[in-house]
């Protein structure tokens, strides 16, 4: 059995780092020319990225995640849009993160629990909505190489949701022509969690049942 207190922790870092640019940004302020132009370039490339997470339909990738201690758990992650996503973990985790396009949950099998928030209220919301302007909700991190692209998304306003950092390689192969690879979560309490992504499947035929889960609460309720 793994040790997994702060597995299961960043569980959840890990579901909301893929739909990270839920977290809404500070306003605005007055700028000069020259940031403003700045400002452009930057936005173009937050265009770029959501537009690239948006162009998925379906998508199948092996991940691992990997928290504070250095503990670190693999499984498959399954996204079918809108607002479907499957984070199952290999069998000795015990445990799922799972959201149905309305609710997101964390099953605990280990202890015969379940966590759920509405999307609406969780860093999920905004990604899963085409009429948001995401631009606002993150930074561009500078990075080394051209083909590397770096967001980071964090909402002052609410710093129990901490900082995200996604990454993204150019790929002609992905759709939108970027591949998001791997993200950094780091909450309120400086807790990181790091997710690597890789085996990308685009396109694969994905049943809505993968969004069901068997409820360990009571063994004859029906999936939810």
């Amino acid at each position: 059995m793994i040790k997994l207190p702060d597995i299961r922790h960043a569980a959840l870092a890990a579901a909301a780092g893929v739909l990270a640019f839920a977290l809404p940004a500070a306003a605005t302020l007055s700028t000069p020319a020259y940031a403003q132009a700045n400002s452009s370039t930057e936005k173009a490339q937050l265009d770029r990225a959501v537009t690239a997470l948006r162009a998925i339909s379906t998508m199948k990738a092996d991940f691992t995640q990997t928290d504070r201690m250095g503990n670190s758990v693999a499984g498959q992650l399954t996204l079918k849009r809108p607002g479907k996503i499957r984070f199952q973990y290999q069998d000795d985790a015990q445990m799922l993160v799972v959201s149905n396009g309305r609710s997101l949950y964390l099953v605990d099998y280990e202890v015969d629990q379940v966590q759920r928030w509405p999307i609406r209220r969780s860093p999920l919301g905004a990604l899963l909505d085409p009429d948001r302007d995401v631009s606002k909700y993150g930074k561009l991190v500078p990075t080394n190489n051209p083909d590397v692209v770096s967001i980071e998304v964090r909402d002052p306003s609410r710093p129990e949701f901490g900082t995200i950092t996604m990454i993204f390689v150019r790929s002609a192969t992905a759709p939108g022509g970027l591949q998001l690879t791997n993200w950094v979560a780091l909450d309120a309490q400086n807790y990181r969690t790091t997710v690597r992504l890789r085996n990308h499947r685009y396109g694969v035929a994905v049943s809505d049942d993968a969004f069901t889960f068997r409820d360990p609460r009571q063994s004859s309720r029906r999936p939810r």
